[in-house]
Parts: structure tokens; C-alpha cells; sequence
């Protein structure tokens, strides 16, 4: 391997030089990280050092997609080169080398014209390092080269939207402009890797995990507080309607607490099935079965009788008083099987984006009644994939529309 050397970024943003790494090792250790290996097992399983692997990883910010991947039917392999390097010394040709390998003998020509050393001779590992010097591309990021699209993107990321979602709506909201169209993966390189960051690195805080690192997904366990034998009366989710299920109707509302630092405080929330609308109920003083019932009667007042059908909730002792609701609100209330989170999984998800703004471990009641209906405009405001990046305002309002516009047809 002689001089060449491989820089990677240490503690503190100190740059330190190691021996350059062989793309085999580079392309074994990410083929690792790829199918779920972490990075200190992964650098084990191809002979580097944990600290090696480490490295390797944050210096690409966790984004698995700048890893070096494996030669494809364009890229010569370090194997070929060997393979060159081997019949080259034996005196044949580009034809012959070329026929050996089976690679066009124009390939080999310009492999050896490119990457035969100032002595003369084609050294496969040197060339095999040259090539993916040429192959880096050092040009400019296009959010550090276009200081709009980079303002519009760290706008969006101010308010807590996903790369993806940024994404998809620049379509919506440029569709003659494609200038003003980014991947949510370069906007995710320039917040992560290194080298690329068009963006402030604080915006990562803004990001639903808000780490500075790309991690690989981890399996969130949930601990909910239940009532000892169960609710009186319940209904079970068994025996909710089909309608309900499939989301084409709506007015279907699943719903659940967040708790905070002690389980001391929360926050109940509402998300409706078909437009994922969210309502926040304000708990500042307690969460037990009558501020819960009086809360939640109060707020499904709120709603035009289209959107009162039913809510499905889980066995929390706070619900102990949902036939006190239902004869309320008119809404009919199911309650899932115990431990099995995904029968709300569209509140289970609408939870994770509002841990945004509760971080697990805080007082809930600081945050008032005004503080909360902010939250949740915002959190409606935010465009949504399975709404073909519409917001939860959006759909509502288009959903609303459409209902007025059918009375006033059949009216008339």
C-alpha cells in the first residue's frame, strides 16, 4: 500500500490519517451496516478495528447511501485491476487483457493510459485508488449553490417537517420550476455528511429523531398504565364497523395520552382516520376518567356532525368513564386488545411526530391551552405521503367542501 493514506474524522473534528483502506474492506464493512449489522460488529467482521468502524461511519453521517458500493458492469473491481496488472507484466496486450477478463479491449486501454505510474508500470492497487479519487465528484451541493431552494428547505425544517415531506411538496408548490426541486437524501447529506452541510447543523434538532447522526431504526416499546381487570362496558375493536377500518368514511377518531416526565403529566390526542387531523386535549391539572371524559366531551363539541362517528383507544384507566362520552358526544368508543399499539397505528405515528414538541422526560404542564392549539395547526399544516403530500388542514377542509357542496346540490 506504500504512502497512500485514508483521512478520517476524529473527536472533535480533528482530522486523523490512517493507512488507506482497500474498497473490499470499505465495500464488506457497509455490505454489513446494510443488512443490520452495527458499525463496531461490522469493522469486527471485516478486520478493522471498532474504533475504525466508527469512523467510517460518521464520517459518511450515518447515510448509508455514500458508502462505496460493489462494482458494477462500468467499474472495473480491485480484482480486475489485479487481473490487468498480472497479464500486463506477461507481456499481452490490451485485446488479450481484455478477452481474459472479458471487458472491452477499449477498457483496458484507457485503464492502463490513465493509471500506469511515472515508471512505467500499472500497479492495481494504486489505480484502484485513483479511480475513486476521479469517482469522489467534488462539486458543489445544490442546496450551497442555490441560497433560495437552501432558504425555503431550512424554513421547512424550522417547522419540524420531514426531508421527504420538503421533498415532495417543492412538487406540488413548483411544478414549473424544477430548479426548485431537492431529494429528501440531499437534504439529509447536507445536514449529516460531512463536507456537504449547505444546511445549519442545528436544523438536525428540528429532524423527528433529533440526533446528529444517522442510527439505525430502533424498536420503540410502549408502557401504558392499565386498569386492573379491565374497563367496564367496553367494546371491543372486534366489533367496530368495517368503514372505519378501510378509511373511506370519515369521522373515525383513534386516540391516546402522552405522558410526561414521572407519568405525572399529559397530553391527550385525537387523530382522525381519513384526513390524520390532530386535536390536543389540555390535561394541566390531572389525567384521571373525569377530566379526561369532560375534556374530551368539550372538544368533540367542536366538530360538525360528519366527523362524530366513533374513537378507539386503548385500556387506560382514563377511559373508565366512555360511556359517560358516548352518551355525550353521540361518538361510539372501541378499545383495543391489550399490548397491541398497531390497532391505533395512525395515533401511534401521530404520537411519534408530537414527541417533537413533548420530549419524553418533561412536564406536560407547562404548556397551555394556547400552546397546544399551536402545536397541533402546525402539526395539521405539515404535508403527509399517504395524502399525496397534502396537509391534514387540506384534506379537511377539501373533505368539508365536498360535504356543503352535496347539500346545497340536493337542496336544490
Amino acid at each position: 500500500m506504500g504512502l497512500l493514506q485514508h483521512r478520517l474524522l476524529g473527536r472533535g473534528g480533528v482530522v486523523r490519517v490512517f493507512r488507506w483502506l482497500p474498497r473490499s474492506v470499505r465495500v464488506g464493512f457497509w455490505d454489513q451496516v446494510r443488512a443490520g449489522v452495527a458499525a463496531k460488529p461490522a469493522a469486527r467482521a471485516v478486520g478493522l478495528s471498532p474504533t475504525t468502524g466508527v469512523r467510517l461511519f460518521r464520517q459518511a453521517g450515518g447515510v448509508i447511501g455514500n458508502a462505496p458500493c460493489r462494482p458494477g458492469p462500468v467499474r472495473l473491481s480491485l480484482a480486475e485491476r489485479e487481473e490487468i496488472a498480472c497479464l500486463t507484466a506477461a507481456g499481452l496486450g490490451p485485446r488479450a487483457i481484455g478477452r481474459a477478463i472479458g471487458r472491452p479491449a477499449s477498457t483496458v486501454s484507457r485503464e492502463l493510459t490513465r493509471n500506469t505510474g511515472r515508471s512505467g508500470v500499472y500497479r492495481a492497487v494504486s489505480a484502484q485508488h485513483a479511480a475513486e479519487e476521479r469517482a469522489a465528484r467534488p462539486k458543489t451541493a445544490k442546496l450551497a449553490a442555490d441560497p433560495v431552494l437552501r432558504q425555503v428547505v431550512q424554513d421547512r425544517l424550522d417547522r419540524k417537517w420531514s426531508p421527504r415531506q420538503i421533498a415532495r411538496r417543492l412538487v406540488l408548490e413548483f411544478p414549473d420550476q424544477p430548479e426548485m426541486r431537492v431529494s429528501h437524501e440531499t437534504i439529509y447529506q447536507a445536514l449529516y455528511v460531512q463536507g456537504r452541510g449547505a444546511l445549519r447543523r442545528e436544523l438536525t434538532q428540528a429532524l423527528r429523531t433529533g440526533r446528529a447522526l444517522r442510527m439505525p431504526r430502533r424498536q420503540a416499546q410502549a408502557r401504558r398504565e392499565r386498569t386492573p381487570g379491565g374497563i367496564k362496558d367496553m367494546v371491543n375493536i372486534s366489533e367496530r364497523p368495517a368503514e372505519a377500518a378501510d378509511r373511506a368514511v370519515p369521522g373515525h377518531w383513534e386516540g391516546d395520552l402522552i405522558l410526561g416526565k414521572d407519568n405525572k403529566s399529559a397530553i391527550g390526542t385525537l387523530v382522525e382516520r381519513t384526513t390524520r387531523f390532530v386535536m390536543l386535549l389540555h390535561l394541566p391539572h390531572s389525567r384521571d376518567a373525569a377530566t379526561v371524559a369532560t375534556a374530551m366531551t368539550e372538544i368533540i363539541h367542536t366538530l360538525p356532525p360528519l366527523l362524530v362517528k366513533s374513537l378507539t383507544w386503548d385500556q387506560g384507566k382514563e377511559m373508565a368513564h366512555h360511556q359517560q362520552i358516548t352518551l355525550a358526544t353521540g361518538m361510539d368508543i372501541y378499545f383495543c386488545d391489550p399490548h397491541a399499539p398497531w390497532q391505533r397505528g395512525t395515533n401511534e405515528n401521530t404520537n411519534g411526530l408530537l414527541r417533537q414538541y413533548f420530549p419524553k422526560g418533561t412536564d406536560l404542564t407547562q404548556h397551555t391551552a394556547a400552546d397546544l392549539n399551536r402545536i397541533a395547526t402546525e402539526l395539521n399544516g405539515r404535508p403527509r405521503q399517504t395524502l399525496d403530500w397534502h396537509t391534514p388542514t387540506e384534506a379537511l377542509e377539501a373533505l368539508l367542501f365536498n360535504q356543503q357542496t352535496m347539500r346545497v346540490a340536493t337542496t336544490t
